[in-house]
């Protein structure tokens, strides 16, 4: 009987954190009109003996487990309520993916403990912070959309940028709340702070969208982290 009630708790466990991905990508896709996709996602629980913690696509050397696209691709990414309903009732432990650049958000991303240093002096600064995602690993700070042209003119003001410090803009990804990849459960370190009828560096956000800081308004700070900690270089472990 134990065993038949701890597998019952762990179902309905299961339909909720479906359900609280699919509001998410929900809520992205439709309110802020930010284009979701879902991830790769994990191997079920028992599969290959490790307990659901390897990637499900078919690389067995994947260096981010769940955290990537696969199928549908990147370009698949819409903000489409039909499409996003039909991938998360068929996927519901999918990952929600947030396809940065272009009139959605953009991002930078560092190393954990570097992010947590640079939350606390941007703090100190009194600079206002967008939304921040903490994986395990790595947190994100999703940041207005800029151009490729515009980040290369911040990084040339710079003595040096460290190869831990990423950045994620057009053709680029990232990881959302409350989605659970190789490394564990990624949450919010800093909420989504709504604003209605909000214009964002020239483009006018949806009805509900998030604020969002410039890139140049964190960067330096970022990167002063992020040289006192570097976590590998090209190692992409969320």
């Amino acid at each position: 009987m134990r065993e038949i009630l701890g597998r019952r708790r762990r179902l309905r466990l299961g339909r909720r954190d479906g359900s609280a991905r699919l509001d998410a990508a929900l809520t992205c896709a439709t309110a802020w009109q930010w284009p979701v996709l879902p991830g790769a996602g994990l191997r079920k629980a028992g599969s290959g003996g490790d307990r659901g913690r390897g990637c499900a696509c078919p690389d067995p050397e994947c260096a981010v487990p769940g955290a990537h696209p696969f199928d549908p691709g990147l370009l698949a990414a819409t903000t489409d309520a039909r499409m996003v309903r039909w991938w998360w009732t068929n996927r519901p432990a999918a990952p929600v993916l947030l396809a940065t650049g272009g009139h959605a958000p953009c991002a930078l991303s560092l190393p954990a403990a570097a992010g947590a240093r640079a939350l606390a002096e941007l703090d100190r600064a009194g600079v206002r912070l967008g939304p921040v995602v903490a994986a395990p690993t790595r947190w994100v700070l999703l940041v207005a959309p800029y151009t490729l042209e515009r980040l290369g003119e911040l990084l040339y003001a710079q003595d040096w940028v460290p190869s831990s410090l990423r950045f994620h803009g057009e053709g680029g990804y990232v990881v959302l709340p409350p989605s659970e990849i190789g490394t564990g459960q990624v949450r919010w370190e800093r909420a989504p702070e709504r604003v209605s009828g909000a214009r964002v560096r020239g483009a006018v956000a949806g009805a509900a969208s998030p604020w969002l800081p410039d890139v140049g308004e964190v960067l330096d700070a970022l990167v002063a982290a992020s040289t006192s900690a570097p976590d590998g270089g090209s190692r992409l472990a969320h």
